[in-house]
């Protein structure tokens, strides 16, 4: 069973998040968009997404540094097990605060703002169901680890994850992880194979091109008479 979970699955979920951007990108870049709800409802989605965004970027880069980066290679630059840990617990918390509320108000304003609701497709609401999951999930598992279990996921499920990548898997290092650590990579895997079918394909869409394009220049109206009058300028004084 641990073979099946630990090691098929996933492999099977990210081979279907390379192949479906890939099927995205050809086939759909009309609707390679967020599908942006903005000219529907401002108010609470200037709280909401700041919030989401701003936490699930710090989650992000804490799953970089939790899951990628190995124990010996923090404990080389003087970062003790202690300090890790406290750093681990204090900001991956209020990251995942921050990202539980922000997506807590968005889905509230999604489900009580009549057009943006009606905007929401099927899909969307499976990715919400997803991300909430793996979401809650991880912050759970924040508290649960450094607080109750005492549970060192570095040398479990990090070594795990890292071997998908190295194709040096060890399944069994999951299954003796707690049950909140192996339902949140399962999810988070399921979540993978979702992505390219969701609005989530905009991760990959920053506007990097805004950096390095051409200005754009605006030249003012042409000054050849329309019949008799001399055109005026729109800064010109009326009387």
């Amino acid at each position: 069973m641990n073979q099946l979970l630990y090691v098929v699955f996933p492999y099977i979920c990210l081979t279907a998040f390379a192949l479906g951007h890939l099927w995205r990108y050809r086939y759909d870049k009309f609707g390679w968009t967020t599908r942006s709800s903005q000219l529907y409802e401002n108010r609470v989605l200037r709280i909401g997404s700041p919030l989401f965004h701003f936490g699930i970027i710090g989650v992000f880069f804490g799953h970089v540094i939790g899951l990628g980066i190995p124990k010996s290679w923090t404990e080389a630059v003087g970062v003790s097990e202690g300090l890790y840990h406290f750093l681990a617990f204090s900001v991956g918390a209020l990251a995942g605060l921050a990202t539980v509320v922000g997506l807590i108000i968005l889905i509230y304003r999604r489900r009580t703002v009549g057009p943006v609701f009606s905007a929401t497709t099927r899909m969307d609401k499976v990715m919400y169901l997803f991300l909430a999951a793996v979401i809650l999930l991880g912050l759970f598992n924040t508290v649960a680890a450094n607080i109750f279990e005492h549970y060192d996921y570095r040398d479990g499920v990090s070594v795990w994850f890292r071997g998908i990548f190295r194709f040096d898997v060890h399944p069994e290092l999951m299954g003796e992880a707690p049950l909140g650590f192996q339902l949140h990579g399962l999810i988070a895997m399921a979540l993978f194979a979702l992505w390219p079918f969701t609005r989530l394909v905009h991760v990959f869409s920053a506007p990097l091109g805004y950096l390095t394009r051409p200005y754009i220049v605006y030249r003012s109206r042409d000054t050849t008479r329309l019949g008799s009058h001399q055109p005026r300028r729109g800064w010109d004084r009326v009387g």
